[in-house]
């Protein structure tokens, strides 16, 4: 799935369905404000392409968790806003900035990504991203959530 650049939370999750509690409602109305039949056309696992800036606009929580629970498995973009990457780690979602994706995707490509080595191909086209590699902690948190994460720290102690 591909989209282009200043992709604002309001699109992602318009407002109206924000007071929706179940994540998988929410993932129900993802992207709805700006890709009508997202719902419909998200498959399990599929990466989510866009420009620069993806994730602007208010920081809302539910973005993120709009798109995970849609289906999408990791969000690549040329460059997101701050809160939106953050809050899309605290949730589980990966995301990695892909500087150049954007402009050497097109929608249906395959792609690969292996966050703990920072490697990103489209196996269409061949071209490789070496990103930096997520840190192992950042991938627990990806797993687990914040929320987790945190517990077991403090469990282990």
């Amino acid at each position: 799935m591909k989209y282009g650049a200043d992709v604002n939370t309001d699109v992602i999750i318009p407002s109206r369905y924000l007071s929706l509690v179940d994540p998988h409602e929410l993932g129900k109305h993802a992207m709805e404000g700006l890709d009508s039949d997202f719902a419909v056309k998200v498959k399990e696992h599929d990466v989510l392409v866009a420009g620069r800036n993806f994730g602007c606009g208010s920081s809302r929580e539910q973005a993120p968790l709009a798109l995970k629970y849609a289906g999408v498995k990791c969000v690549l973009a040329d460059s997101f806003a701050r809160i939106f990457f953050r809050n899309a780690i605290n949730i589980g979602l990966p995301v990695m900035e892909c500087e150049g994706i954007h402009a050497n995707v097109k929608e249906g490509d395959v792609l690969s990504v292996d966050p703990a080595k920072g490697v990103v191909r489209n196996h269409r086209t061949g071209i490789a991203w070496n990103v930096p590699p997520v840190p192992e902690f950042l991938l627990e948190i990806m797993e687990k959530g914040l929320v987790q994460y945190v517990k077991d720290r403090r469990d282990r102690r």
